[in-house]
């Protein structure tokens, strides 16, 4: 099974798609898991799948309450936030999800400071 392609461009250049590639991987990410803690249950989707401009907008590697507001509603870190979850929660929910998705904990640091 190929998977890339490659297509001469109206210029003669040689480009190689990665669209098959990619949408493998894609397929491949784990379902989303749901949690529970602190009276509160919440879905996450696989941390892979979380959108690029993400790592713009984080402050680091471990600024889970960043990651948390683009993967969940805002309403939902609310409701996280009135049951009183604290950092020591946050990085629970933070390591137990990257474990989930399949993502080494060391992986997701390397990967978002670069």
């Amino acid at each position: 099974m190929s998977t890339s392609s490659k297509a001469k461009t109206a210029k003669g250049r040689e480009v190689t798609s990665l669209d098959s590639l990619a949408q493998q991987k894609r397929d491949a990410l784990p379902e989303p898991c749901t949690f529970e803690l602190r009276g509160v249950e919440f879905t996450l989707e696989p941390f892979n799948s979380l959108p690029m401009d993400l790592q713009e907008r984080m402050h680091g590697p471990e600024d889970y309450l960043s990651i948390l507001r683009a993967a969940l509603s805002a309403e939902k870190v609310q409701e996280m936030i009135d049951a009183g979850y604290t950092l020591v929660d946050l990085e629970v929910v933070a390591n137990e999800w990257m474990k989930r998705s399949g993502v080494e904990l060391g992986e997701s640091a390397a990967s978002s400071t670069s």
